[in-house]
């Protein structure tokens, strides 16, 4: 009989959460950020702004995520079948135990270095102020010739040919032919500015090119062109591409145009528009030196009515002059006649002003002698008055009450004694009379009631 062998193994038992959380950091400290390629399946843009998709080639796939905080700044979105080009860390959702990438960059697949490459130069040259809006030339009103650097076999050259012819087909133009795409078409197209910047036949020039891939417009993304476009005296229009599409020069350029159409309506003016403002500057012309004519017409008619014969205005003259005659006699004679009447009235309140000093001493006299007579007056009560109060005195004098007969007594300590309670047996007192005094024994007392 054959037994199974005992289990002996002592490594220890992980939960699936170490398992999954040691399986993460595994991956994150191995696969370091790095480029991966691939097809998107199953995108889903969520609410909160993350974005879950798959990225498969013809064998596998992968689960992706996107968060918000990366996702915000790309400025388009994937869409099932794009192929893409992504920049993430491998990891791994913990929760469910699934492999996935986190994305930090997208780009799509193939344009990944030609998109690099241009936010290298764009930031470079702004950064060195060609972006600058003190830099812009502004664009003449009327030009007196235009220049176009494209190619001669180019759409967008019969477009804006069209579109000058019919806007205003008097401008002369001048081509500077350069081909716009392929190998060294950049260093021919700078060479192309070069020349009709050197030779300043051109009051405006326009740079331009049909629609394309952004590889076919990349020769106007070229830094040899933008440098070429901001050293040109001339002002110029950048028209590359479609109204989507952005290259260098449309930054560099004084001016940036959607469309080659629309470069051409920019350069020049439009002579549908300039008739019809003519025709209304003519007519507020006529209008105005219809009223200007009006005016001096009236002006005419005012002056021949003012027109008077030399002898009718001396006459007026003279009349004018005898009326002013006669109100400035008047006038004196009124000025006169007031004058005197106030001269009456000063008189008058003069007169009633004037103190009279007959009365004033007559006054003064019978005032002297009132005062005489109040002060004898008063003398005589200030007597009597004083001979009563010394009567008073009189009688109240303390000698006088002693001269009647009544004696003072005091105690030994001087205070008078005006009740017998206020004295004791034996005690000694002084007695004063009217003359002299007295020391005395209390030998009996009778207290009064």
């Amino acid at each position: 009989m054959h037994f199974a062998p005992a289990l002996t193994d002592e490594s220890p038992v992980l939960s699936v959460s170490e398992l999954n959380r040691r399986a993460k950091q595994l991956l994150e400290k191995n696969f370091p950020l790095m480029w991966i390629s691939g097809e998107v399946s199953n995108f889903i843009a969520a609410a909160s702004g993350h974005w879950y998709f798959s990225l498969k080639d013809g064998n596998a796939q992968v689960r992706c995520a996107m968060f918000r905080h990366k996702s915000q700044y790309i400025d388009w979105q994937p869409r099932n079948g794009d192929q893409i080009e992504v920049r993430a860390l491998v990891t791994l959702y913990e929760p469910r135990g699934e492999y996935q990438l986190n994305v930090e960059n997208i780009r799509r697949a193939g344009l990944g270095a030609l998109y690099e490459a241009f936010g290298k130069l764009k930031a470079c040259l702004e950064q060195e102020g060609l972006f600058d809006e003190a830099y812009k030339k502004p664009l003449p009103s009327f030009p007196g010739q235009i220049g176009i650097v494209t190619s001669p076999a180019a759409a967008a050259l019969r477009d804006v040919l069209t579109t000058l012819r019919r806007r205003m087909p008097s401008i002369p133009v001048i081509l500077y032919p350069t081909p716009v795409q392929g190998e060294g078409a950049a260093a021919k197209i700078a060479e192309a500015i070069r020349t009709a910047a050197n030779r300043s036949e051109c009051d405006i020039l326009i740079v331009c090119r049909g629609g394309g891939s952004i590889e076919d417009l990349w020769a106007f993304n070229e830094e040899i062109v933008a440098r070429a476009i901001h050293a040109c005296p001339i002002p110029v229009i950048s028209g590359v591409g479609h109204e989507t599409d952005f290259t260098i020069s449309d930054f560099v350029a004084d001016q940036r145009a959607p469309t080659p159409t629309s470069a051409a309506e920019q350069a020049s003016p439009n002579r549908v528009d300039l008739q019809h403002r003519i025709e209304a500057m003519h007519g507020r012309l006529n209008r105005h030196l219809r009223q200007k004519l009006e005016q001096r017409m009236q002006q005419v008619d005012y002056l021949s009515r003012r027109l008077v014969h030399p002898g009718e205005r001396l006459n007026a003259r003279l009349t004018h002059l005898t009326h002013l005659n006669q109100r400035l006699i008047n006038n004196a004679g009124h000025a006169l006649a007031e004058r005197e009447w106030n001269l009456q009235k000063l008189a008058h309140r003069l007169a009633a002003a004037k103190p009279d000093i007959t009365a004033y001493e007559t006054s003064q006299r019978d005032l002297a002698r009132r005062l005489q007579l109040s002060l004898a007056h008063r003398m005589q009560d200030y007597k009597i008055g004083l001979q009563q109060l010394q009567a008073n005195l009189v009688h109240l004098n303390p000698q006088s009450v002693l001269e009647r007969g009544f004696s003072m007594v005091r105690s030994t300590d001087g205070k008078i004694v005006y009740d017998s309670k206020e004295i004791a047996m034996d005690e000694a007192l002084s007695i004063t009379f009217a003359r002299g005094n007295a020391e005395a024994k209390v030998t009996r007392k009778e207290d009064g009631r």
